[in-house]
């Protein structure tokens, strides 16, 4: 197949590229800063040359959005916004005037479009969306209406002779220098790596060769549109979590974080305490009503699997299931 990927220089995009390519798909990366062969310029807004590679092609799979590791001033949340909202436009444009439109667009989205909440979770027919809770900063509705604007754009795309995905993921956890679990891993290996804020906060997340795994069932399963959770089915709470993490690392001590601690060293660290204190206990209803099986369905397993491939150590390739 061809495969063309917006924005797929990230984390994400990296794991992904990999993957199909190695698979032996042909995949096209839509990129501001084209380095490489199968890297074509875009500039993320306007349409371009870059339309030629998604007619003809047989999936997209649009990852384009400013990173939200950041602050979040009212610049950096425009941008977020900007960026997620006008590259999704762009690609629905292309996907319209193609001659040979591809069959199925799987769009970027976000497990934070779901409410900070503890009492139970959030899958795509029962979950709560967020932006309203009493008991969180009233800021962080912003990261809400993102994330519903994002996918209000793909679903107002008149791409008729193309299925609609929208996909809400949770942290994809991968061995790569850079990502979300190198920063963690950084951290439990300092000793760091205890509760913040009591801990009792939800962590969802995916395993990276579960992640490709369900991209690779969404392009094939015709019957499914929509929203679709990308997320592990064990979330579980950050003392939880991290105490997982620790074990993976074989550090015993964690010390813990303060709610005050935890934005000092987010604004050391140029971020924002969202991402560490919302409760984003997502699971993955629709995938697992599919029939879709997690190869690491448990954060301890995954851990030591991602553990151990980041050591750059050996081991077994556990066998897949679908």
């Amino acid at each position: 197949m061809k495969i063309v990927i917006p924005g797929g220089t990230g984390q994400v995009g990296t794991v992904l590229k990999r993957a199909l390519t190695t698979a032996g798909h042909e995949v096209v990366v839509l990129t501001r800063r084209p380095t490489g062969p199968g890297e074509v310029h875009w500039d993320g807004g306007t349409p371009g040359p870059w339309t030629e590679a998604i007619d003809g092609s047989d999936v997209v799979v649009n990852l384009a959005g400013r990173s939200v590791n950041c602050r979040y001033t009212p610049a950096n949340l425009r941008a977020m916004r900007d960026s997620r909202v006008f590259s999704t436009r762009v690609v629905g444009e292309a996907i319209g005037a193609a001659a040979h439109p591809p069959r199925v667009w799987l769009q970027m989205s976000t497990a934070t479009v779901y409410a900070h909440r503890f009492d139970a979770p959030n899958d795509e027919d029962t979950g709560v969306i967020g932006g309203a809770e009493p008991t969180v900063p009233g800021y962080w509705s912003y990261s809400v209406d993102i994330a519903r604007a994002w996918e209000r754009e793909q679903e107002r795309a008149a791409t008729p002779h193309t299925r609609k995905v929208a996909l809400r993921a949770a942290m994809v956890m991968s061995p790569d220098r850079g990502g979300v679990f190198d920063v963690l891993s950084w951290m439990a290996r300092l000793g760091l790596g205890g509760p913040v804020a009591g801990g009792a906060q939800y962590v969802s997340w995916i395993h990276d060769h579960d992640f490709v795994r369900a991209v690779e069932f969404l392009i094939d399963r015709e019957d499914l549109t929509g929203p679709v959770n990308l997320a592990a089915p064990d979330p579980l709470p950050q003392r939880a979590f991290m105490r997982a993490l620790r074990t993976a690392w074989h550090m015993p001590l964690g010390l813990p974080a303060t709610r005050g601690m935890a934005e000092v060293g987010a604004f050391v660290l140029r971020s924002d305490t969202e991402l560490l204190l919302k409760s984003r206990r997502v699971v993955p209803g629709r995938l697992l009503e599919a029939g879709f099986g997690f190869a690491y369905p448990t954060w301890p397993e995954a851990a030591q699997d991602l553990a151990r491939r980041r050591r750059g150590a050996s081991g077994p390739v556990r066998a897949a299931t679908r």
